[in-house]
């Protein structure tokens, strides 16, 4: 494991190895971070705001491309999720928040079962529908484990969360797979419940 000092940025979010992130900065710290950051080629670390604190686990940020830089010093860009963290302690000197950092990959290696990894691409299929109904979708096996990519789709923060930390793609799997089906339903009937919505504000027809 390696150790360094990265700069933070605490979003109500979780970044996932590979996953794109668009950003709009427009606070005067994160104008500095990214000025520091893009100078140095460097990566920083999205870490998920909570509870009035930050989690220890987080996924570093590479900026990809710089899309529009405002006369402000605002920026639009897209960064995309790199490698995983654990805080170790917090540095304040500067005007965005630093972390002393320790990366991690899989502790544990094992292949993936067949049967678990089919499970893991049925769930895929079922979840990418719900974003983009009609269209077949397929994880990209040569871009990033399965894990990561069938999370992406679960808007759930503790679950990614969970999903983030797990240092095991068969137990990231196991998980994911167990969780589908009822957030599967809970989302069917969030969608259901958005339909119905604007029905229930319309006059009834006096008969």
């Amino acid at each position: 494991m390696s150790t360094e000092l990265l700069p933070l940025f605490p979003l109500s979010l979780v970044l996932l190895p590979a996953m794109p992130l668009p950003l709009h900065i427009f606070e005067e710290r994160y104008k500095e971070m990214m000025g520091d950051v893009v100078a140095a080629g460097a990566e920083f670390g999205i870490v998920l705001a909570k509870g009035g604190g930050i989690v220890n686990i987080g996924c570093t940020a590479r900026v990809e491309r710089i899309l529009h830089r405002y006369p402000d010093g605002r920026l639009d860009l897209v960064a995309v999720g790199q490698r995983r963290f654990q805080i170790a302690s917090l540095d304040e000197e500067k005007s965005y928040l630093r972390a002393e950092v320790e990366f991690f990959n899989d502790e544990d290696v094992s292949d993936v079962p067949p049967d678990l990894r089919d499970k893991a691409i049925a769930a895929y299929r079922r979840l990418a529908e719900i974003e983009n109904p009609g269209e077949a979708a397929e994880p990209e096996f040569d871009l990033v484990r399965i894990s990561f990519q069938l999370a992406q789709l679960i808007s759930d923060l503790d679950k990614r969360q969970t999903v983030l930390s797990l240092r095991s793609e068969v137990e990231r799997l196991e998980y994911l797979v167990r969780i589908v089906p009822e957030y599967l339903l809970r989302q069917e009937r969030i969608a259901f419940a958005k339909r119905v919505a604007p029905l229930n504000g319309n006059p009834k027809v006096a008969l």
